[in-house]
This record gives C-alpha cells, structure tokens and sequence, in this order.
C-alpha cells in the first residue's frame, strides 16, 4: 500500500517498469527510490535522446558527455518535477541546456554537424525538411531522393541561426509537438512557429539560389 502524507498518496516501485509511464516511473524514483525505475527512463531515452545531442552539437564524445550530465539533472533535480506535468519535454528541457553548457565550454565549437554518423532513422525526418523546399504542402514520410541532398539539407540546416536551427532539430528532426518544442525553449507556441516559418523560408531560398530551374 502506498505511504500517505496527508491526502496525497506517495508512490511505491511500480511493479513493472516496462508498462509504466514516464511520469510514473520518474514519480516512483522521487518517492521511492525505485532504482530500477530510474534504469527504465534512461533506457527509453538512450537512444533518442543521445541521437538528438549528437546532432545538436555534432561530436560524440560532447554527446555522451551530455547524455550523462542530462540523467544526472534529473537525479538531482526529480523533487522539482510537478505532477501533471509530461516527462518528455522537461528532459529535453534539461537535455537542451546541457548541450548549450557543453558548447559555452568548448570554445572550439564551431557549428553543429548533421552529416557525421547519420542514422537510418533520420531519412524521415531530413526527407520532410527537403518535402518542404520542393513542394507546397509537407509530407512526413516522404523520402528524399539522394545522397546529394541529404548533404545539402544538412549543411543548409547547419548554417541556420541558432534559434532557428533548434526549432527545426525539435521539430522535424526529434518529432516534438509545437507547444513541446515551446516548453523546452521556453518561449511562445507562436514564436516557435514563427521560427520555423522564417527558417522555411531561408532554406527555400537557399535551396532555389543553389538549383535554378533549368530552361529547356
């Protein structure tokens, strides 16, 4: 049975991790110290989330540093997380201003690198920026046609200010949801929709300035 303090019922390890939410196993590892449960977050988020930190900051070793760092936040920081509030973004709030951190103490940092140790995964997502350059309305599953303009996209991506290319890398390249993407920025839904808009629109124009159409 849970422990009660007051009217509000603290959590016990939840008897299946797999089955559990993120939300209740982080909730577990603050109230319970369920060890286990904390494993299960980090094993459902290793993937992606060090996926996401590697593109972000275009180094593994940086990465992996910041993965780590991520987790450890969250050991830390768990007693501030507020019930009814979604796991997801908080991590890639916490995940966003560790890959900030670990660029601020590299001072020879230059730009993020999308073309280094691409996965498989990513094609959906690159194929949707390259949907968008190439047509009127978007479509997530499409796939782009060559190796050539995957290197394109990435480079053109890369050039991007940095607000705009971290509203695209949560965006199209991680999947988020507009207002997620706006919790782990920390501005306006409005704002990250404007960023993307304006980071469209210089991707276009880019893309237009390096392929004009060809007379016939």
């Amino acid at each position: 049975m849970d422990k009660v303090v007051g009217n509000t019922p603290l959590a016990t390890a939840v008897p299946d991790p797999a089955q559990a939410t993120d939300e209740e196993l982080l909730a577990a590892y603050r109230d319970a110290s369920d060890r286990e449960a904390f494993s299960e977050l980090v094993h459902r988020y290793e993937r992606e989330l060090y996926s996401y930190l590697r593109r972000y900051l275009g180094d593994a070793p940086m990465a992996e540093d910041a993965f780590q760092a991520t987790f450890l936040q969250i050991h830390l920081k768990c007693d501030q997380f507020d019930d009814g509030r979604k796991f997801r973004p908080w991590l890639y709030t916490i995940a966003t201003n560790q890959a900030i951190d670990a660029q601020r103490r590299n001072k020879r940092h230059k730009s993020v690198s999308l073309d280094r140790n691409t996965r498989p995964e990513d094609s959906d997502s690159v194929g949707t920026l390259m949907d968008l350059l190439t047509s009127n309305e978007p479509a997530p599953d499409a796939r782009i046609e060559t190796a050539q303009q995957r290197d394109w996209i990435r480079s053109a991506v890369e050039s991007l200010p940095d607000p705009l290319k971290q509203a695209v890398n949560l965006v199209y390249y991680q999947g988020l949801k507009y207002r997620e993407a706006a919790d782990i920025l920390d501005i306006p839904v409005g704002t990250v929709k404007s960023r993307l808009h304006s980071a469209i629109l210089k991707l276009n124009q880019a893309w237009m300035d390096n392929h004009p159409p060809v007379n016939e």
